[in-house]
């Protein structure tokens, strides 16, 4: 009997980065298994490495807590970096001016994939009985 498997969406939206940089640590670690990826992104040095971390770990608990999947089995099939949300602000300039510049966050999505936990055989009623009579 084949094992199931199923993926599970974990977004970061709003990270107040820019995509650029992100993506540049993105692709450290697209379709790789999630424990590696994790580990590789303990040790990178930029700051961006931190939101993926979280995405990535998001996905991981989402996948084996809700959806019931093995944390071993995880591999990240998709790691997506989109232009978020801009914000316009302006910096004061010489002679009463004011320049105009765009802050630019950063949306994160993560998709995992991974084989489902072999359910557990519920206990017959023989047993049941059993422990019922020990106690």
């Amino acid at each position: 009997m084949a094992d199931k498997t199923s993926t599970v969406r974990s977004y970061a939206k709003g990270v107040d980065i820019a995509p650029r940089k992100v993506s540049i640590v993105a692709s450290l670690v697209r379709n790789r298994s999630v424990a590696d990826a994790l580990v590789i992104l303990d040790h990178v040095p930029r700051r961006a490495g931190l939101p993926i971390k979280k995405a990535i770990a998001s996905a991981q608990a989402n996948a084996v807590n809700n959806h019931g999947l093995d944390a071993k089995s995880l591999q990240i099939t998709t790691l997506s970096v989109t232009v978020g949300k801009r914000m316009k602000r302006f910096k004061p300039h010489m002679r009463g001016m004011a320049l105009p510049f765009q802050k630019i966050s950063t949306n994160i999505l993560v998709e995992v994939t991974g084989a489902e936990k072999p359910k557990k055989k519920p206990a017959t009623k023989a047993a049941a009985t059993k422990k019922e009579e020990e106690a």
